[in-house]
């Protein structure tokens, strides 16, 4: 059983950062793979960035590859999304999961409760 819980959304403006947390208990969570998925208000949730159990490989999707990175400290059960360069477009609730790494939410066994993210132009 992992438990997620995500932190450092808010209001930023357009070309703006933020730095995402998800913070996960358990001793387990260097067994999974994380990813990083968003929702805005009527879409459907999509993939943003995942990460191996091991950090050896890390995955983007297109619209926030070179702006967003992933990163994990398993020392600490904690991984990471570095957002530059923010757009209005990027706005959304950001969800942390764990489970075997996959484009697709349905792979992900656990998921936290989701961090808003709000960009101004």
């Amino acid at each position: 059983q992992v438990q997620l819980h995500e932190s450092g959304g808010g209001l930023v403006q357009a070309g703006g950062s933020l730095r995402l947390s998800c913070a996960a208990s358990g001793r387990t969570f260097s067994s999974y793979d994380m990813g990083w998925f968003r929702q805005a208000p009527g879409k459907e949730r999509e993939f943003v960035s995942a990460i191996w159990w091991n950090g050896a490989r890390t995955y983007y999707a297109d619209s926030v590859k070179g702006r967003f990175t992933i990163s994990r400290d398993n020392a600490k059960n904690t991984v990471y999304l570095q957002t530059n360069s923010l757009k209005p477009e990027d706005t959304a609730v950001y969800y942390c999961a764990a489970g075997s790494y996959s484009y697709t939410p349905n792979e992900y066994n656990y998921w936290g409760q989701g961090t808003q993210v709000t960009v101004s132009s």
